[in-house]
């Protein structure tokens, strides 16, 4: 298994755990710069996760997010209908 670093250096094992990375996202940009982040803050440390990732790599953590984000994506939708039928 491969493991990247943040650009402080804190480790991240490429399991397939997505939540991982993004915890350690959460940990290095947010919570460590008090809430007081920016979007290049963040553009500019995924990039530096990436590009420490093979093809196969990139390729996986692309499919687990976008699996991730469609089934948020189902959950935000099925909640609005929810909400809309409980306001008839």
């Amino acid at each position: 298994m491969h493991t990247i670093k943040t650009s402080t250096g804190t480790p991240i094992p490429l399991d397939g755990d997505l939540l991982a990375i993004l915890e350690a996202l959460y940990l290095e940009i947010t919570v460590k710069k008090n809430f007081d982040r920016s979007f290049e803050d963040m553009m500019q440390e995924i990039g530096h996760l990436i590009d420490q990732m093979s093809d196969e790599e990139r390729r996986s953590t692309l499919i687990e997010s976008l699996f991730l984000n469609a089934v948020k994506y189902e959950n935000d939708r099925a909640e609005a209908f929810v909400r809309k039928l409980s306001k008839k």
